[in-house]
């Protein structure tokens, strides 16, 4: 019978997982066993990280909401409170964004409420 050279998934699903641990530093990048513990860190920051944006995003934007109110007169509560009693559905977002970009037009949204 002739000789079958074996392996070939198996290096192909090292070598797979190397390419992922590019930039990693020390041994990490090119050891597999360290490369493989590096990589189910990253992945699980990763994922973790991807929430945690969302929350940080989300307070950086209350925070240039409350620097904008309170140069108005307001405080971030007492706007976002008159903003859902009039009928004003600016999330966030928008409202940080003008704050920061566009106070001419934040100031005349806060004097319609």
């Amino acid at each position: 019978m002739p000789r079958v050279k074996r392996g070939t998934t198996a290096n192909a699903r090292r070598k797979r997982l190397l390419k992922h641990a590019k930039g990693f530093m020390w041994t990490r990048n090119t050891k597999y066993r360290q490369a493989k513990e590096g990589l189910l860190h990253a992945w699980s920051f990763q994922f973790a990280d991807r929430k945690k944006k969302k929350r940080t995003m989300r307070n950086l934007w209350t925070i240039k909401i409350n620097a904008a109110a309170r140069e108005n007169g307001l405080t971030y509560s007492k706007l976002i409170n008159q903003l859902k009693k009039a009928n004003i559905e600016l999330d966030r977002k928008i409202l940080s964004d003008l704050a920061a970009n566009n106070p001419e037009v934040f100031k005349k949204i806060v004097s319609k409420l």
